[in-house]
């Protein structure tokens, strides 16, 4: 049996919870039958850290937390943790927590026994084992539920629980699995602040996987965009999404998102534009490295969309406006193509109506069009 050693985890206010590790995937590739899920992912996580795997259904990114997890194996490539080689090992030898979508917990069992079942495995303690229920409890707000069963609980208070089974097993590293993803609107909100809120007290490294672009940007330290098998970039949020590497990774950041133009460049010098379809002209920021003729696709925020004081800009016809309180959000027909842009102030234009846009040029995003990547500037 364990010694009774004191419980790892700690309720206070920056104490390190758990050992931490930094994770490392080299040249990770895995295949199902005849199709390839993951093409070579390169990606180092630092101790500690905050990491999402973002992107679409399909993309790769369960596949490689399971990888990580030790509940798949990969076809090539090395798995590091805290510096050692756990490709080949097993599940239970990686020291890794695991939170899933469906919660997985036992509905004959109260919260407390739920928290400390993998710790009656390991064959802890009573003593051990009540001491680490009672700390996670406090730190997720579970003290007054330790005797309920699941199935007299909330949803986000499931998750708590599925949370704090994690936490008492003082791992070296969190995986989170889409756990939000049963959850209401209002509720998703709430459990991302207390998830966040747990890694700035814990500090355990932690690699979470999302389809939600909201998520990841409220949450990460940093993000890996994935699309295809393949990590299209990694960064810091507010990185990410004012400097997107690619044409999908700026589709794919921010709500609503990016419009997209196409046009190509005219000019020369300082007297560049943007001729977009249709024939009106959006001045370029400086340094763009782009050739006369050359067809772009010009990538605007909706936020750097505002109403023209002037009558310069572009001109659109209203499609649809949406007022969401704090914001309006505006649909309009700018040189035969979509236009989003999202005001400030409280204008409501009726469908129909002619109104000029100003887009600010410093916020303009230039992409090359065959490639869709990123033209430098």
């Amino acid at each position: 049996m364990e010694e009774d050693r004191p419980a790892a985890i700690d309720g206070g206010n920056g104490d390190t919870v758990s050992t931490m590790a930094s994770i490392e995937f080299r040249g990770i590739e895995k295949s199902f039958g005849p199709v390839t899920v993951l093409h070579g992912i390169e990606l180092a996580i630092a101790d500690g850290e905050f990491v999402v795997l973002v992107g679409p259904s399909g993309c790769g990114k369960s596949t490689l937390l399971r990888l990580l997890a030790g509940l798949d194996h990969a076809d090539a490539g090395t798995i590091m943790i805290g510096g050692a080689d756990v490709s080949d090992k097993a599940a239970k030898d990686r020291d890794i927590a695991m939170v899933f979508q469906s919660y997985a917990l036992y509905p004959h069992m109260s919260v407390a026994e739920n928290m400390g079942f993998s710790l009656r495995l390991r064959r802890m303690s009573r003593k051990v084992i009540a001491e680490r229920v009672r700390r996670a409890a406090e730190i997720l707000n579970l003290t007054d539920y330790l005797a309920r069963r699941p199935g007299e609980l909330s949803g986000g208070q499931r998750q708590r629980v599925a949370m704090g089974r994690a936490i008492v097993r003082d791992p070296q590293v969190f995986l989170f699995d889409e756990p939000l993803s049963n959850l209401d609107a209002k509720l998703r909100v709430a459990m991302r602040s207390e998830i966040k809120g747990l890694h700035q007290r814990l500090k355990t490294t932690t690699v979470y996987v999302t389809h939600d672009q909201v998520e990841a940007m409220t949450m990460a330290d940093r993000i890996a965009i994935m699309r295809g098998g393949r990590i299209e970039q990694v960064g810091r949020p507010l990185e990410v999404y004012d400097r997107p590497a690619n044409r999908f990774v700026a589709e794919f950041i921010g709500s609503p998102a990016m419009n997209f133009l196409p046009a190509e460049i005219a000019g020369s010098g300082a007297s560049r534009a943007a001729r977009l379809e249709g024939g009106p002209l959006l001045p370029l920021p400086a340094g763009i490295s782009a050739s006369a003729g050359q067809k772009i696709l010009v990538g605007i925020r909706p936020e750097a969309i505002a109403p023209s004081g002037d009558g310069v800009g572009l001109d659109g016809t209203v499609i649809m406006v949406e007022p969401t309180g704090a914001q309006v959000q505006i649909v309009a027909n700018v040189a035969g193509r979509e236009l989003v842009a999202v005001f400030n102030q409280r204008i409501l234009p009726a469908p129909g109506d002619t109104l000029t846009l100003r887009v600010d040029p410093l916020s303009v995003h230039l992409f090359d069009e065959a490639s869709g990547r990123r033209l430098a500037g």
